[in-house]
């Protein structure tokens, strides 16, 4: 894995971009999701949990791991929007069978490649440090969190959306120390279509070798 792939991967011990599997706890999470903050506190929580329960048996039980994390990172995470950000202006001339294509191998690369990373995780003390109570109509928010070791402070903002429909909040972009991930892939999506010349389809052939 690469440095950044690493220190990216610390980032999804808190961002776990989830429905969760038993109907017992998705009622619980459904409850949460209406406030963006007890999400974040949710998906930290949930994801310890995971790393203890498979840390000791991996690699050999990789697949029920990776499997654990793409159910808790489905429903927090708009995945559908961050790689339509991701294609850019691919997104829109691309058939539809295609973005979903991509959208699959995209969440796919993510879970497995920093999947393993989170394996490395020690013991940082994370932090919400903006939690407060938000207007009635208020559509947006950045939550704000702080990655705290002994040697830095690393600041890990969250751009999440909530859905008319639902009032369920999503994120949908991440900042971890001035790192834009949502920039930081469609930029590499972006010169892997160039090199194709256009040809999508590779790209999204080349993201998932690329990934592992």
């Amino acid at each position: 894995m690469s440095r950044l792939g690493r220190f990216i991967a610390i980032l999804w011990l808190i961002c776990a971009w989830s429905s969760l599997a038993s109907a017992q706890v998705a009622v619980g999470a459904l409850k949460n999701k209406q406030d963006p903050f007890n999400n974040i506190e949710e998906m930290t929580a949930e994801l310890l949990v995971i790393i203890a329960k498979h840390k000791s048996n991996f690699p050999n039980n990789e697949g029920a791991y990776f499997d654990a994390l793409n159910t808790l990172m489905t429903g927090f995470v708009d995945f559908d929007y961050v790689a339509k950000k991701v294609m850019g202006k691919y997104a829109k001339s691309s058939p539809k069978d295609q973005r979903a294509r991509f959208e699959s191998v995209f969440r796919k690369g993510l879970v497995e490649t920093y999947g393993r990373g989170l394996m490395s995780y020690g013991n940082e003390q994370i932090v919400l440090i903006n939690k407060h109570v938000l207007p009635g109509k208020q559509r947006r928010v950045v939550a704000k969190q702080e990655i705290r070791s002994d040697a830095a402070v690393y600041p890990l903002n969250y751009l999440m959306f909530r859905k008319k429909a639902t009032g369920q909040w999503n994120i949908v972009n991440v900042t971890l120390n001035g790192i834009d991930l949502s920039k930081t892939f469609a930029s590499q999506f972006l010169n892997a279509a160039r090199k194709s010349s256009g040809d999508i389809d590779n790209v999204i052939d080349s993201w998932m070798s690329g990934s592992k």
